[in-house]
């Protein structure tokens, strides 16, 4: 866990905290990071603690008092950060927290998809996140590609190397995360090349833990069986 950071506060002694910005008019979070669970299955991997950020819908600025030049990233994560700061704010402070985030995705839309790969481009280099990665559950009807990432390379945001197998599955390694990012069939996947498998959606949990509860039914039914049949034998 990092150390406690110093906390500003305002001339009353409040702490600053982000204003209160509407909820998005659409359905892409709710389809594509929120059903699948994305962020539980993300938070699983890298561990649970205070120390470590993994929200959707977050806004995202150098400071909270700051008017102008706030984002809110569909999937915003950050390591070595303060999470109880980032609830307490209601956003994430670049000033408070001591570092930019090291990941931000967007989901694209008809109403954000231009500005998810120009103005946001822009702004998220500005504030020095490592990675900016934008999936379009459309094929690219929004964002002109299923899937981009941008890696910080001395102040520019470079391109990441996003490869095809098939129209139906596109991805590409995300350094911070050491995860490739997946676009597959439109949704979004994230593999994990040291175990070789994906990061499980809420769905394939369920069905992984009913499986393996049918299994143990089965197994527990068998002894039973045998050890009835071992009695059996033995009184004969």
């Amino acid at each position: 866990m990092t150390s406690k950071l110093t906390r500003q506060t305002t001339d009353a002694g409040r702490l600053e905290k982000f204003p209160v910005f509407p909820p998005r008019d659409d359905m892409q979070n709710s389809l594509h990071l929120d059903t699948p669970a994305h962020q539980a299955a993300l938070r699983r991997h890298f561990g649970v603690g205070d120390a470590i950020i993994v929200l959707s819908e977050i806004p995202v600025r150098r400071s909270p008092g700051q008017r102008e030049g706030h984002r809110i990233p569909d999937l915003l994560i950050a390591f070595n950060a303060d999470f109880p700061l980032a609830v307490d704010q209601n956003g994430y402070s670049i000033r408070d927290q001591g570092k930019p985030p090291d990941f931000v995705l967007e989901v694209a839309s008809p109403t954000t998809g231009l500005e998810d790969y120009t103005g946001k481009r822009i702004d998220y280099a500005a504030f020095g996140i490592p990675e900016y990665w934008r999936f379009d559950p459309s094929g690219g009807r929004y964002h002109g590609a299923p899937l981009g990432g941008d890696r910080l390379v001395e102040g520019t945001y470079q391109p990441v190397e996003i490869l095809g197998m098939g129209p139906d599955h596109f991805h590409g390694h995300s350094d911070v995360l050491n995860l490739d990012l997946c676009w597959e069939n439109g949704s979004l996947r994230w593999w994990d090349p040291a175990t070789g498998s994906y990061l499980l959606t809420f769905d394939e949990e369920y069905d992984a833990r009913v499986a393996a509860e049918a299994r143990a039914q089965a197994a527990e039914a068998r002894i039973r069986e045998l050890e009835a049949e071992l009695e059996r034998r033995q009184g004969t």
